[in-house]
């Protein structure tokens, strides 16, 4: 699986599409995020669609997740409308918007 990695010092503004790997956000995304798996790291923020099989959240987000299987941190912060087969939320993340949990079926 091939990594694209956005660094602290790194400011995104479009889309980011990978068909075949992984996205690690640890500076700032505007825009639509699309891979196979999403990472938003504690210090990382993204603003706008996020869609992957896997994504976590450590960071700040605020948009519409579409996955898989999603994953909250404690230092998670997001604002979203969220779409997912499965969710797993740590103590102490923060969740604000409409939930929709699907099942693995």
């Amino acid at each position: 699986m091939v990594k694209s990695i956005i660094e602290e010092d790194v400011t995104v503004e479009g889309n980011l599409s990978s068909s075949k790997g992984s996205v690690e956000v640890r500076g700032r995304v505007v825009g639509d995020v699309s891979a196979q798996s999403v990472t938003v790291h504690v210090g990382g923020r993204v603003d706008g669609a996020l869609s992957a099989q896997q994504v976590a959240v450590e960071g700040r987000y605020s948009g519409r997740i579409a996955c898989d299987d999603l994953r909250l941190s404690a230092s998670a912060q997001v604002t979203a409308d969220v779409e997912a087969k499965a969710m797993a939320t740590e103590s102490g993340a923060q969740l604000q918007g409409n939930i929709r949990i699907t099942g693995k079926g």
